[in-house]
């Protein structure tokens, strides 16, 4: 988003991204648009985004994300993957990682899933995905991991478990209602969740 922002003589900050982070595209787009005060439109933007796509390609995982969902598949553990993106951005982002995403029993992709009527920071795309699930849990039987405030708002608002972890810029930006969310369980890293805290399987098993 920075290059797009640049090209109008403007600056992406992590003020701008937190906001962004978790919603769907058009969300998004109004984000970025209204927050930056730059003359286009959002499909303009979905255009300039398209064009940085490949560059999603490079996405690194978060660290101690291949450990847990490695062991969650082992042990069995259904796990589903609820995300702002379009299917083929979803595609692209997991270039790198096909394998490890193929552990998930679905996905569900918030900016063209018809099921989805809200983006986050709203609870649709939590509930549509739990709901697709063969024994379609309740809401209070579902931990989910996230990494974007918006995100840990709409799963909260589902009713269900959250463990946030956050970049710690995302906790420095100058929203305060940021810093007064408060989820199931706050890291600083996957690397430190323990699953037996949540009834899981632990690594030791």
């Amino acid at each position: 988003m920075s290059t797009i922002a640049e090209r109008y003589g403007k600056k992406f900050s992590w003020d701008v991204k937190v906001k962004q982070m978790g919603k769907s595209h058009n969300e998004a787009a109004k984000v970025f648009i209204e927050a930056l005060c730059v003359p286009m439109t959002v499909d303009e933007y979905r255009q300039q985004v398209d064009s940085l796509r490949h560059l999603f390609a490079e996405s690194d995982l978060m660290p101690g994300a291949e450990r847990l969902i490695d062991h969650l598949y082992v042990h069995k553990i259904p796990m589903a993957l609820a995300t702002g993106s379009y299917s083929q951005e979803f595609q692209v982002k997991i270039t790198r990682h096909r394998k490890l995403f193929e552990k998930f029993h679905h996905t569900v992709c918030s900016s063209d899933d018809p099921a989805v009527k809200r983006g986050k920071p709203a609870p649709d795309c939590f509930l549509v995905a739990a709901s697709r699930f063969p024994d379609n849990p309740k809401p209070d039987k579902v931990l989910v991991f996230e990494d974007a405030p918006n995100g840990v708002q709409g799963a909260l608002a589902a009713g269900m478990q959250v463990v946030w972890v956050p970049d710690e810029q995302c906790l420095k930006t100058s929203d305060d209602s940021i810093r007064q969310i408060k989820p199931t369980l706050l890291l600083k890293s996957l690397e430190a969740f323990r699953p037996e805290l949540f009834g899981l399987p632990s690594y030791d098993q």
